[in-house]
């Protein structure tokens, strides 16, 4: 999304085009950004660049022709310098007027800045977190808990239609294992000793679990039957469920849907899937089971979908239940996965491809692994054999805020590594806090400035007397946040949010450790009170759209 400021210059720039030039439309691949160096002025274009070879004139000529029709026509007001750089660039150096409009702009839209109807009400779900109910979420499914919930935030603010959903694989030999392992357990309670099985789920966990089934149904079941097997499979996902539940719940993480594997086979959708998929020849038989056809639709491997004993795979019941989503009319479809998922995910995809789904409904957003880091080393988890570190262990300690900021910080694409030590830091070390600490701050200048900010219309403020370097910084910074918003949601980066309300918020202190805000200037006062309302109005957006608190104080 182009800001306020690059439209102001790309404007100014399609008019001296086609004044000049007498071409419209703009070439492909012009565009206007930020420059890494203040000498080379505030922005930049490479227009003269890609316009030469329509023109057949030297980039720098067109870049002279194009400067020299914008000086003419009276630019004053937005730029203080136009000059011709490098090879065929135009550098712009923006009049204090054109920053403050940024934030005039800003001051105008209120707390709707940074929202957009882009995603024009696509019915939109995201599916996330989906962990078997086996055991309590570890941190490794809080990373991922987190950056769906954030990339749900990202897409309703920019106006598509969100479901949240989470997958309960509450089907197969995973659930068998734990009805089985829980039984041990509660068996143990009554002093008869069993062998967990081999595979099985050996978490103390599970000893708090048999202890309350215990309580609910009492002593007996001394043979694990049919019957015990039964008993115990619901007895496991109800609890672990509802454990589940809560543990999302004190992350500030909800979902709108909770779905069952289980109720694909009832209702016939998994062979159903399976058929459809033998109707369009992307099915084969070989060493007793069925194949899909992947890797000739571009999947990263053909895979079973029917075990020989006539069990359906993962695969098989995955894509049955994206075909689940289709019919439920979602227009767009997100699922938020772990990197090893890479070769079941093209493979998913290549069964849909083979269906006729459109190649862009279904699209994941992938995170690598998260490990936690104290004392300078890392700590080895696994949860099969029950050594983790539980995520509302985490968020206990913690707090919740603390916990999601750490989680997001990362660009999902690479392996998190949790400080914990950091994460304990209540000073401006840590980033978290850092951040909301800006926000209490500019609040607190509210509080005394309670007379002179009374009953203050913002948008009617006149920003003009801001123009010391520090300030118009400052408002090309939030003048960059709905481009930021767009940016995250669309490339699956919330970490960006995370990245600029840091930046932002080291903008922000070092201005204000510099600058007195509350002077015997009534002017310059309301127009820094009103910069200071951009920045808390952006900030308590930013920490919004992360899930996290913008507290008033701390």
């Amino acid at each position: 999304m182009a800001t306020h400021l690059e439209t102001l210059i790309a404007d100014a720039l399609s008019s001296a085009r086609r004044a000049a030039l007498g071409k419209d439309p703009e070439p492909p691949g012009a565009v206007v950004r930020p420059t890494d160096r203040p000498e080379h002025g505030d922005y930049a274009s490479n227009l003269p660049l890609v316009a030469a070879k329509t023109e057949g004139a030297p980039p720098r000529a067109i870049a002279e022709r194009l400067v020299a029709e914008l000086e003419r026509a009276s630019a004053a007001a937005t730029f203080r310098r136009i000059e011709v750089a490098g090879p065929g660039f135009i550098n712009f150096h923006l009049h204090p007027t054109a920053v403050q409009s940024s934030l005039a702009a800003l001051l105008v839209a209120g707390s709707d800045y940074g929202g957009s109807d882009c995603g024009g009400g696509t019915q939109t779900q995201i599916e996330f977190v989906s962990s078997n109910p086996t055991g309590p979420l570890t941190v490794g499914h809080g990373r991922q808990a987190v950056l769906g919930d954030v990339l749900a935030n990202l897409h309703q603010c920019l106006g598509y239609d969100v479901k949240r959903e989470y997958y309960f694989n509450d089907e197969g030999r995973q659930i068998d294992l734990l009805a089985e392992s829980l039984w041990v357990r509660y068996r143990e309670l009554q002093g008869d000793a069993h062998a967990i099985p081999e595979d099985g789920y050996r978490g103390e966990y599970l000893i708090d679990v048999a202890e309350h089934v215990r309580e609910a149904i009492g002593d007996g079941h001394e043979r694990f039957d049919d019957e015990t097997r039964s008993v115990f499979r619901c007895e496991a996902v109800e609890r672990m469920t509802a454990e589940i539940k809560e543990d999302l719940s004190r992350l500030g993480v909800r979902f709108d849907d909770w779905f069952s594997e289980a109720a694909l086979h009832r209702s016939g959708e998994v062979a159903a899937a399976l058929e459809a998929l033998r109707s369009r020849d992307g099915v084969y038989e070989a060493d007793g089971a069925v194949w899909l056809a992947a890797e000739a639709h571009g999947g990263a491997k053909d895979s079973v979908l029917v075990r020989s004993d006539g069990r359906p795979t993962y695969l098989l019941v995955d894509i049955a239940y994206h075909l689940n989503k289709r019919e439920r009319g979602f227009d767009r479809v997100i699922d938020v996965q772990g990197a090893d998922h890479h070769a079941e995910q093209t493979c998913v995809l290549a069964g849909l491809r083979m269906l006729g789904l459109p190649e862009d409904w279904l699209a994941y957003a992938v995170h690598q692994f998260v490990s936690l880091k104290e004392g300078g080393e890392t700590l080895k988890m696994s949860t099969r054999a029950g050594r983790f570190v539980t995520l509302n262990d985490l968020v206990v300690e913690l707090g919740g805020d603390v916990v999601r900021w750490f989680m997001i910080s990362r660009k999902p694409e690479a392996h998190l590594e949790f400080d914990l030590d950091l994460a304990r830091t209540e000073s401006r070390d840590n980033p978290a806090t850092y951040v909301q600490y800006a926000h209490t701050r500019i609040a607190s200048i509210f509080r005394r400035a309670e007379v002179k900010a009374r009953g203050m219309d913002w948008a009617s403020v006149d920003v003009s007397p801001l123009v010391v370097p520090e300030e118009l910084e400052l408002i090309k910074s939030l003048d960059r946040f709905p481009d930021v918003v767009e940016t995250a949601c669309l490339s699956f980066a919330p970490h960006l949010v995370a990245d600029y309300a840091l930046q932002l918020s080291r903008s922000f202190h070092a201005y204000y450790d510099k600058h007195r805000v509350l002077s015997e200037d009534p002017a310059l006062t309301a127009a820094r009170l009103a910069l200071l309302h951009g920045l808390r109005i952006v900030l308590r957006r930013s920490l919004e759209l992360l899930g996290m608190n913008a507290p008033e104080e701390m």
